[in-house]
């Protein structure tokens, strides 16, 4: 299955069009057919392309040390486990490159496994119909934190029919906890997909928190 969602190609125009260098990852989706393991194919693309970008950085004039990673919904997921997992490799990594961003701007994304938190569909397309207790503990990436994770800005609808907003709360009390710094903004209406209001509501704050963190120029 292929296909890039709106929301990446629209922002990263809109990020370039602000002077920011922005990379579309298309990334394999969990498949048992095409993976020895599905619960990490997605993550090794993503490390690749980071590993990727630093290693041409000069040549593609990137700030090597200001590389971000951004997802929404499942790909928020995906963003999540990039930003918590980077101190193990899963792709060939022999020059060592930092496979660890930045920063992360996670919108309304899925963070948890756990039963009663997760978004059902997104947790069996990765681990499967019957993970273990410590497939479902590595993959919720509220308790994967630690004080080197980077900063993150959190954007999420309380009205979420889809995911609920608690992935981005518990994350949030994670990354506080380990005086990370994070920022969370929670919308009373938006729904999934923030349809129930306009782009320039959540994207001015993401624009601003990027500024105001010297990741993009005013």
């Amino acid at each position: 299955m292929e296909g890039l969602s709106i929301e990446s190609t629209t922002i990263a125009e809109l990020l370039q069009d602000r002077g920011v260098a922005a990379f579309v990852v298309k990334y394999r989706l969990p498949s048992d057919v095409t993976m020895v393991d599905k619960s990490i194919g997605p993550l090794q693309d993503a490390q690749q392309s980071i590993r990727l970008l630093r290693e041409h950085a000069s040549e593609w004039n990137i700030n090597p040390s200001k590389v971000g990673v951004m997802g929404f919904s499942a790909g928020g997921h995906l963003a999540s486990t990039v930003g918590t997992h980077f101190s193990k490799a899963y792709v060939p990594n022999d020059d060592n490159v930092n496979l660890r961003p930045d920063f992360m701007v996670l919108v309304y994304p899925v963070i948890s496994m756990m039963n009663g938190l997760t978004h059902k569909g997104s947790r069996e397309a990765l681990l499967g119909t019957n993970p273990t207790d410590k497939l479902v503990r590595l993959f919720s990436n509220e308790q994967q934190v630690n004080d080197e994770t980077p900063p993150t800005l959190l954007l999420h609808a309380a009205d979420d029919r889809i995911v609920d907003v608690d992935n981005s709360i518990d994350f949030f009390e994670a990354l506080r906890h380990h005086k990370v710094p994070v920022e969370m903004i929670v919308f009373p209406k938006g729904d999934h997909g923030f349809f129930l209001i306009t782009r320039d509501e959540w994207i001015q704050p993401m624009f601003l928190w990027m500024t105001r963190n010297a990741w993009m120029k005013p």
